[in-house]
């Protein structure tokens, strides 16, 4: 297995395992969700059931651009729940690291799409037969 292959797998992983807590743990995900947003129970089942298939789908050569794609705009797509979770630990008064932690969350979005889209492009062991 080369490094993008592994590095591809972890990245698949990882998007599997958050789109189940979806499911596993709705509660805490309605709870993050901007209070701007409607239906919040089917956002938060719809964006789970999207990172399982955008994680799953970067693991099959043929449907590994498309995964790319809609893994890069769902990751824009929870900026704002991003948000909502800064807005809440603020109004908490949560300790300045959690603080921190969260205002960094917000740019590695950008570190998350990127690897989105490079680990979606294909790779020589994509063409071998």
């Amino acid at each position: 297995m080369t490094r993008i292959q592994l590095a591809r797998a972890a990245f698949a992983l990882m998007f599997v395992l958050a789109g189940s807590l979806h499911f596993a743990a709705p509660a805490y995900y309605r709870s993050v969700m901007p209070p701007f947003l409607p239906a919040p129970a089917a956002l938060v089942a719809v964006t789970g059931a999207a990172e399982i298939a955008g994680g799953l789908g970067l693991l099959i050569p043929s449907l590994r651009p498309a995964a790319g794609i809609g893994l890069m705009l769902l990751l824009v797509a929870v900026l704002p729940a991003n948000v909502e979770m800064l807005r809440q630990a603020r109004a908490q008064g949560a300790s300045p690291m959690v603080e921190g932690l969260l205002w960094l969350r917000l740019p590695f979005q950008l570190v998350l799409i990127w690897l989105a889209w490079r680990l979606s492009r294909k790779d020589r062991a994509d063409h071998a037969g």
